[in-house]
Parts: structure tokens; sequence; C-alpha cells
């Protein structure tokens, strides 16, 4: 289906291609970090950051506050896979995004990312409008619950309007299982 012909609740798929990102602060040599602005649904943006083997993704029309300040993750060292899921509000333009989420848990007895350990957790994000702020809405576990992808697209369709950034707590929604790890993030005020 093109762009142009979607309706509320609908799908549109896009690719993080972080090789031809607009590159916000240069990669740190210390820590590996780095922030990008690279190209996602019309002039939707997604905003990447990286920063000690973890990965934070915001999108939108994000304000230079939280592309400065803003980090959204997991404990454990994690990367995301490059499909994101943009959903549609009534008029057409996307008010959430889905991104599965790689999470590297440690073995406790080595302490050392353990594949048999590896979670996998759908992120369900508010995309940036006019108030310049955007974030982590929801979790779904994807390898504890049935049908992950539709309890995300429900939860990004009910829950992501009305959410407040900084002020609202994302939540898991259905099972989470022991390799859906811990977020961690801040905001800006």
């Amino acid at each position: 289906m093109a762009p142009d012909t979607v309706s509320a609740n609908d799908s549109i798929y896009t690719d993080l291609d972080t090789d031809h990102c607009q590159t916000l602060s240069p990669e740190d040599e210390e820590g590996g970090g780095i922030s990008l602005r690279c190209k996602g649904f019309k002039d939707y943006a997604v905003y990447y950051k990286e920063g000690d083997l973890r990965q934070s993704l915001f999108y939108g029309h994000l304000g230079q506050a939280y592309i400065d300040g803003a980090f959204e993750s997991f404990g454990p060292f994690n990367y995301t896979s490059r499909r994101i899921e943009w959903r549609l509000g009534a008029d057409g333009r996307p008010v959430a995004t889905i991104l599965r989420w790689f999470i590297e848990n440690a073995d406790p007895a080595t302490g050392e990312p353990a594949p048999e350990r590896k979670g996998q957790v759908l992120v369900i994000s508010k995309v940036a409008g006019e108030d310049g702020m955007g974030c982590v809405a929801g979790y779904v576990d994807a390898l504890a619950n049935p049908d992950p992808n539709i309890a995300a697209r429900q939860i990004a369709d009910t829950q992501t309007e009305g959410f407040a950034c900084g002020r609202d707590t994302a939540a898991f929604h259905g099972v989470r299982g022991p390799t859906a790890a811990d977020p961690t993030g801040d905001l800006p005020e």
C-alpha cells in the first residue's frame, strides 16, 4: 500500500539505515556513543543514539531538549531490528512506532551475554508531534506472549495518544518473561 493511501490504524514500514544518517554528535572514541538523525516516514525522523552497547530511538518532530538529553533503553547490552512499524492515526499521521529489541542478558555464572538468555521485546513508542516530546509508551515481551505484534499494535492504537512523556510510566503488557530486562532511561523535564 502506498503511503499516500493509508487509513487509520494502518501500518507503514521503514528500514533504519544508520549508514545514511546525519551525525548529530560524533562518535565517542571511549564509550562508542553516537547520535544520529535518520530518515523515517515522510517528514517524521528517526533519532538514533548508541552508548555503552545500548541503543535508544525516538521518532518524529522531536524537540531539541529530547534530541540532546533523552535516552531510553534496557539495562543489559542490546540492539534493535532495522524494520520500524509506524502506526497511523485517523489523519494519516504516525502516532506510534513498534520496534523489536534484542536483549543480551548475561549468564549469572559468567557475567557474559548468553544466547540461551537472549530476550526480545517489542517497544511501542509515541511519535513526537508539535509538542516535541516522544518516548516509550509500552512494552510487550515478544517471547512470552502469543501474537505479540497484535498486542503491540493494540497498545500503539489505544494508549499512545494520551500518553504523557516524562509524566506517565511505560509498562509491560501481557506476560513478562525472565528475558524481558528492566528498561532504563532519562527524559528531559
